[in-house]
């Protein structure tokens, strides 16, 4: 029988196999349009330092977080923004910065927490939330610092607020922080521990030692940072991060799961993402 020439378009019973190509994974610290806008907003309200000394002078005042706003003692000073900057300073403040290392030392903070937080809160949610922490931390600034005249900005105290939020589900198997995990979007969206378990977590309770023991150790010390002269407001930063800790739960869409899904104390199980 004469052999057949098989024709180059003609199907062949030993066609190579194609691999289909791995599905890519979304790198952990992609920022989310929530995290890219807060930070956008930052930097664009921070060109203000290429105004005149008096406008920038003007907008700390009106923008600040000025205690002695609030003074209630017969020896009261006229700031600019009258009642109204009793109440929008509460969270204005936040959004000035001294100076681009203050920019870049929140920021640095917000990359892994911030960005895990708003995949999980969404838009809304997460400014919500930044806002609240911020009033929160400027409560406990006018609380320890009743009578001072020296504005406090920067937003340290909803950074500080985002990062005990993000401790809830950080440890969490599967999250951001836990050694196995998936892409981001399903690491920030893993079942939270709650208040309770989360304060008896061994991994939780050392992130808590630690970072108290640095803004103890920043307050104590009188440390300075960003401007000439200015001190680290830790009292706002504690405020700020007590009310994410506490209120994270008011946030979060994600529903609980059962209590040994979330535990954080459990080694990440093979296969397990």
């Amino acid at each position: 029988m004469p052999a057949k020439v098989l024709d180059p378009l003609e199907s062949q019973s030993y066609s190579y196999r194609v691999e289909p190509p791995d599905t890519p994974r979304e790198p952990i610290l992609t920022l989310p349009g929530a995290l890219t806008a807060y930070i956008a907003l930052i930097a664009v309200i921070h060109l203000r330092v290429l105004l005149p000394v008096e406008v920038e002078n003007w907008t700390i005042d009106v923008f600040g977080f000025i205690p002695k706003r609030y003074d209630s003692t017969l020896l009261k000073i006229a700031f600019p923004g009258g009642t109204g900057a009793k109440v929008w300073t509460f969270v204005t403040y936040s959004l000035l910065h001294a100076n681009l290392s203050h920019i870049g030392f929140n920021v640095l903070w917000l990359l892994p927490f911030g960005s895990a937080l708003a995949r999980r809160f969404g838009p809304i949610r997460f400014f919500l939330f930044m806002a609240v922490t911020a009033a929160a931390g400027a409560l406990a600034h006018l609380v320890t610092h009743e009578h001072a005249i020296a504005p406090m900005i920067g937003a340290s105290a909803s950074v500080s607020g985002a990062m005990a939020a993000a401790i809830r589900f950080a440890f969490v198997r599967g999250s951001f922080l836990s050694f196995r995990r998936g892409d981001a979007d399903a690491a920030a969206k893993v079942p939270a521990l709650s208040l309770g378990r989360a304060l008896r977590n061994t991994r939780v309770l050392g992130f808590l030692a630690v970072w108290f023991g640095v803004n103890i150790i920043f307050g104590l010390g009188s440390i300075s940072i960003g401007a000439e002269g200015a001190t680290v407001a830790w009292q706002a930063h504690i405020g700020g991060f007590l009310a994410g800790l506490m209120l994270f739960s008011l946030f979060d869409p994600v529903r609980r799961g059962i209590p040994h899904a979330a535990d954080a104390s459990s080694p990440d199980e093979p296969g397990r993402v």
